[in-house]
């Protein structure tokens, strides 16, 4: 492979490449190559964004999952046993329920046990179900079970509706008939 010199000859007054002798058309195609570029940052932007608030609606569902098994197992949530549980600090689970308590998901008083609204347990019964649906279609096609609750755990947050309710028809235990 042989390279080429380049050379720039947009300073030359008598340069055929300098723009003032370039054609209408290599005007448009300069226009269209950075309408092109500017489209395809905005659609990267566009993409991080919805990244972005997949992963925060993630991590909203795991910790109103979390705070309702805590609940069920121990009579209350605290930032400790999320902290513990989740093996972050107690200020990341503190950041984490503050924003949940902006968006009507726990209550959160001072000194007290963290509790969920009626949409964080809707939410948290939601998120139980399809993390249960999950788990039973990897179990019924063959993953040990041990191995699809922790498969769940992840999946069940990305699945769509559509695909989640296949794996419930498929299911023995959802589906008696099977």
């Amino acid at each position: 492979m042989t390279a080429k010199k380049i050379t720039d000859n947009t300073d030359s007054p008598n340069s055929d490449t300098s723009v003032d002798n370039l054609a209408p058309s290599d005007h448009v195609a300069d226009h269209a190559a950075d309408h092109a570029a500017d489209h395809d940052i905005a659609t990267s932007a566009a993409r991080f964004e919805r990244i972005r608030r997949a992963h925060q609606k993630e991590v909203a569902e795991d910790y109103v999952e979390m705070i309702a098994d805590l609940i069920d197992q121990f009579g209350e949530a605290r930032i400790s046993d999320l902290a513990a549980r989740f093996g972050v600090s107690a200020p990341t689970v503190n950041a984490t329920i503050q924003r949940l308590h902006r968006e009507d998901l726990v209550v959160m008083t001072p000194y007290q046990p963290i509790t969920l609204t009626n949409k964080g347990q809707a939410l948290a019964i939601s998120c139980s179900q399809r993390h249960a649906v999950v788990r039973d279609f990897l179990v019924t096609i063959g993953v040990d079970p041990i191995t699809a609750d922790a498969d769940a755990e992840g999946m069940e947050h990305h699945i769509s509706d559509k695909t989640l309710a296949v794996f419930k028809q498929m299911t023995p235990i959802n589906n008696p008939d099977k």
